[in-house]
């Protein structure tokens, strides 16, 4: 039996099973780095350490020891199926018979990187910036087509020393499609522990990045909430509706609102002048999506909307009456198709932020 163990990216986050798996094997194989770090599991066990770049000669070794009846652990770090041993285990077992193989899951960079940046995944890309057996242009074609879909993005092996292109490359690709103030963060890898940075697009140092870094860039939803990313995944949170928002809904039905800039309201301007006053109340309230620039106020359970322009510019109005009407023919629908409400909020922002 060949067990392919993902040990996580540290000790302290291997998880039950791969633990087992390791104090249950008769030999332990694998890159020394990675051995060091469960050294406390492998005493008195064989144990066959190799170089990077030996990875085909570990799956051998490990195949040719299985077939004698003893069990392997083929470690890898972090997910043993995300750039780990199980795709290369596989792809030389093809050439035998009978051998029996299981692969032990383990916490992959792109999880362990979320999890201290905050809550930045929603639907995501992981891309392996190494060009080490993959063309540059291949790197640069998924770069850009997960640039293009909107998906937050998570890299691996970013750069080396002497291989800095990929990292370029893929830089000059997300500027072009990615705002300048898109929120990225950045986990190294240390022996004292992980170095964790929030910073933008615009401001990212690549001088900085090296092959233990993980790097996840935000989309256009993720925003940065007292020092962690967070990127919504649109939930409704459920308020009674305002009389002054039902007071404006009623007008607005029978045709009675105001495009445009309201210049005969007393308030005006509420925001940055000019302002767009077709939604003097936004439909979509509240979001609760501070990527526009709203805020809870804390412990007052409210809502603000103080820092939200988005609502007020004229090709946000315009996405959104595209579709409204069908959405809303009365004021309960305010509450009552909030969700896709909500969804209409989305894709205007998307295609107008």
């Amino acid at each position: 039996m060949i067990s392919v163990v993902g040990i996580g990216p540290r000790r302290e986050d291997m998880t039950i099973r791969a633990l087992k798996v390791i104090q249950d094997a008769d030999v332990v194989i694998g890159y020394g780095g990675y051995l060091k770090q469960i050294k406390d599991l492998t005493e008195g066990k064989e144990v066959i350490a190799r170089g990077m770049g030996q990875e085909v000669e570990r799956v051998e070794l490990a195949i040719s020891i299985s077939r004698q009846g003893r069990k392997v652990a083929l470690v890898s770090s972090g997910d043993p199926g995300v750039y780990g041993m199980a795709n290369v285990l596989y792809q030389v077992l093809g050439k035998y018979e009978d051998v029996e193989v299981e692969v032990v899951p383990g916490v992959t960079a792109a999880t362990y990187t979320a999890a201290l940046l905050g809550a930045p995944l929603h639907d995501f890309a992981v891309i392996s910036l190494s060009d080490i057996l993959t063309p540059i242009d291949e790197i640069k074609r998924k770069v850009q087509k997960a640039a293009e879909a909107d998906l937050v993005i998570v890299f691996y092996n970013p750069r080396g020393k002497r291989r800095t292109t990929p990292l370029e490359e893929a830089y000059k690709i997300l500027i072009d499609f990615r705002g300048a103030e898109t929120p990225v963060g950045m986990v190294k890898t240390r022996e004292n522990g992980p170095e964790v940075t929030v910073t933008t697009l615009e401001e990212l140092s690549l001088e900085g990045v090296d092959m233990s870094t993980t790097i996840l860039v935000g989309n256009t939803f993720t925003y940065v909430q007292e020092g962690k990313m967070v990127t919504p995944r649109g939930y409704l949170l459920p308020q009674p509706l305002h009389p002054l928002a039902s007071d404006f809904y009623e007008k607005y039905l029978a045709g009675e609102g105001v495009e445009g800039s309201n210049l005969s309201c007393e308030y005006y301007p509420c925001h940055q002048h000019p302002q767009n006053c077709t939604f003097c109340y936004c439909p979509f309230y509240p979001c609760g999506d501070s990527s526009t620039g709203g805020h809870w106020i804390k412990e007052k359970q409210v809502w603000s909307c103080e820092g939200c322009q988005w609502i007020h510019q004229d090709n946000a109005v315009q996405c959104i009456q595209g579709k409204l009407g069908q959405l809303l023919q009365n004021i309960d629908d305010l509450e009552n198709r909030k969700k896709e409400l909500l969804k209409l909020r989305r894709e205007c922002v998307f295609t107008t932020k």
